[in-house]
């Protein structure tokens, strides 16, 4: 599909690159990211305040006194012409620890039975994929990350809850998620990760950004408020969760 400029209101232009969740289209959306910012780096495209990807699109916001679309498209069908899709793993590697079941993961049973696995074997599953962050959206830092086998695919819980965890990991179809926050939610609660992504005393403020990868590493309970507590203690990053390779 070939790239649309669409309206997104008075003060936004979304450049669509297809209509589907598929890693083929966020790496078009990463690129052109990576392209733009570049741009306005070398001090193109003025009056662009922020870039927004998501699935399928990247939302550029700019400043309607100082530019507009008349001068904001010709840059970016010319940027979409020259942009090309660099092969290879983006964003950084992250494993996180997660505590499955019980208190912390109150769907995890009804989800094996609807989908015809043993317990065991949906944690086994879960934690074995390596997924990606395709979007962040929602809450602040609340990372939307595929694809999850199709053996675990379920659609959205039909009564949402009122509050979820804050921690919870959780799947909806073939994706899974983080709550950086506790909130209502419909997605399906397999377990819950100590490990904080959001402050806004941190650089960023979002520890994951589209692009980056995560895996899974089941931990018991025990370990788990070991793990709570020392983030309780220190508010810094735990980029200590992030993958080196070596």
């Amino acid at each position: 599909m070939q790239a649309r400029l669409l309206d997104a209101g008075d003060t936004a232009v979304t450049v669509e690159f297809g209509d589907g969740i598929d890693p083929v289209l966020l790496a078009r959306v990463e690129a052109f990211d990576l392209a733009v910012r570049a741009l306005i780096g070398e001090g193109g495209l003025p009056g662009i305040v922020e870039t927004v990807p998501t699935f399928r699109s990247l939302t550029l916001i700019y400043d309607p006194l100082l530019t507009s679309r008349s001068d904001i498209d010709p840059q970016l069908h010319s940027l979409l012409d020259s942009t090309s899709v660099v092969s290879g793993e983006a964003g950084h590697l992250w494993r996180f620890p997660v505590c499955y079941g019980g208190e912390y993961g109150p769907d995890l049973e009804p989800l094996a039975a609807a989908v015809g696995l043993a317990p065991k074997e949906v944690v086994r599953l879960h934690a074995s994929t390596p997924v990606r962050v395709y979007m962040l959206g929602f809450l602040p830092g609340f990372p939307f990350m595929g694809d999850l086998p199709e053996a675990l695919s379920q659609p959205r819980r039909s009564e949402p809850r009122v509050r979820v965890p804050a921690g919870s990991v959780a799947t909806a179809g073939r994706l899974t998620a983080i709550y950086p926050w506790e909130s209502p939610g419909g997605w399906h609660l397999l377990g819950r990760c100590p490990v904080p992504l959001f402050s806004p005393q941190w650089p960023g403020a979002a520890l994951l950004q589209p692009g980056d990868r995560v895996s899974f590493e089941p931990v018991d309970a025990a370990a788990f408020a070991e793990i709570e507590k020392r983030w309780r203690d220190d508010p810094s990053p735990p980029l200590e969760y992030q993958v080196v390779a070596p």
